[in-house]
């Protein structure tokens, strides 16, 4: 049985960095695609990134390209989510997910195991 578990949101100000981890537990995920989704307060959780196994492949929502950056070190069983120039629209709780499967998804159906979330609120 695989867990993950979020960290590193916080409360930063807009043009401000932060590096989101998700650590896995349990069962090593080196093998599987990797992702980040986020939901906002009365919104629907929206996918962010995803990452292949080895980390050459990776998918980037269109409002995150160019800011946001996924990465993992699988001899950490950890998946990181690098996130530059912070706007107030990214305020919101960001999930690390795990899919059993080696091709990038980016429906939230198509991911199995998730996390409890890590709030990351972008004052203005």
């Amino acid at each position: 049985q695989v867990q993950v578990v979020e960290s590193g949101g916080g409360l930063v100000q807009a043009g401000d960095s932060l590096r989101l981890s998700c650590a896995a537990s349990g069962r090593t995920v080196s093998s599987y695609v990797m992702g980040w989704f986020r939901q906002a307060p009365g919104k629907e959780r929206e996918f962010v990134a995803s990452i292949n196994w080895n980390g050459r492949d990776t998918y980037y929502a269109d409002f995150v390209k160019g800011r946001f950056a996924i990465s993992r070190d699988n001899s950490k069983n950890t998946v990181y989510l690098q996130m530059n120039s912070l706007k107030p629209d990214d305020t919101a709780v960001y999930y690390c997910a795990q899919r059993w499967y080696t091709s990038i998804a980016v429906h939230a159906n198509d991911y199995d195991v998730w996390g409890q979330g890590t709030q990351v609120t972008v004052s203005s």
